[in-house]
């Protein structure tokens, strides 16, 4: 027996409509197409599905257990056709991240929330665990977006510039350093440097002024919350190097004194990386667009 989802939805129009001229106008097609059909699938069967006689129509024992499945399948059928078709038109997704930046966090979630308002039918996700393999998870499909300062030339990845910034190095106000007007690589010699737990090659201080001068500081303690950094500093345990927008509100604290680095200070760009393929999803350049605006708030506040 060869059942088609037509000869679901042919039973069900035919017992709601009572009769087969309104099931056809339901169906859109002619009285003597669908009386055709409903034969030939009662001769598949073996049985009557509706009993003639009656009027309206009405179902036989067969035709009340056919009714049966095309009432658990047909709106599971048209529930993945609807979400088939948001997928299509970009209003459904999954976007699930990974994060190379540890201060990142301070500016993403914000996005995110805003990002879940306008867009409630796209899965997302932070991946913290990929984030020492960002990219090759993003080639192998386990993750979608990542934020990264590193761009790489990698074939079907785009890097899409977020926003500039600037590492800023922090002290507490009583440290010696505070009566520069900036720092050099030589002040860091010796000094505690307080980091995030991450390779040397993801951490501006090292990248941009640290290893080019061939300057080593006097000890290194890592440390996995920016809060934590921070009390440390201000306990005069240590001197780190931070995002200028996790330092906004530290700046005018009396506990901290910040400098820039270096006379003429530091840049880096931040970036959103994803396959070049999912560029044209609605909600991928949606929250590329988010991620600007917000840090455009943070830089200024």
């Amino acid at each position: 027996m060869h059942i088609e989802l037509r000869h679901l939805r042919t039973v069900k129009a035919i017992h709601e409509a009572g009769g087969l001229a309104r099931a056809a106008d339901v169906l859109n097609i002619t009285q003597s197409a669908l009386s055709h059909q409903l034969k030939g699938l009662e001769e598949q069967t073996g049985m009557e599905l509706f009993v003639r006689r009656s009027k309206p129509l009405r179902l036989s024992a067969a035709g009340e257990r056919f009714l049966r499945v095309a009432d658990r399948v047909l709106p599971e059928i048209d529930a993945l056709a609807a979400e088939f078709q948001t997928l299509r038109d970009g209003s459904a997704g999954r976007m699930h991240i990974a994060i190379e930046c540890h201060a990142c966090f301070d500016w993403l979630l914000p996005v995110l929330e805003q990002f879940r308002r306008a867009w409630p039918e796209v899965d997302v996700d932070i991946r913290p665990g990929l984030a020492f393999t960002a990219m090759d998870a993003l080639e192998r499909e386990a993750v979608d977006l990542v934020i990264s300062s590193d761009p790489e030339d990698v074939d079907g990845i785009t890097f899409a510039p977020l926003f500039d910034y600037s590492p800023v190095f922090v002290a507490a106000a009583g440290h010696p350093l505070a009566e520069k007007p900036f720092v050099g690589p030589e002040d860091f010699k010796g000094e505690t440097l307080l980091t995030y737990p991450v390779d040397r090659s993801r951490l501006d201080v090292f990248t941009m002024l640290l290893e080019p001068h061939g300057v080593e500081p006097a000890a290194i303690r890592r440390v996995e919350l920016t809060e934590m950094i921070l009390l440390l500093v201000a306990s005069g345990r240590g001197v780190s190097v931070l995002p200028d927008w996790v330092l906004r509100e530290v700046k005018y604290h009396s506990d901290y004194v910040t400098r820039p680095i270096t006379e003429a200070g530091l840049t880096r760009r931040m970036y959103a990386a994803m396959r070049t393929d999912d560029m044209a999803k609605p909600y991928m350049a949606h929250v590329v667009r988010l991620a600007r605006s917000e840090a455009v708030k943070l830089q200024r506040a």
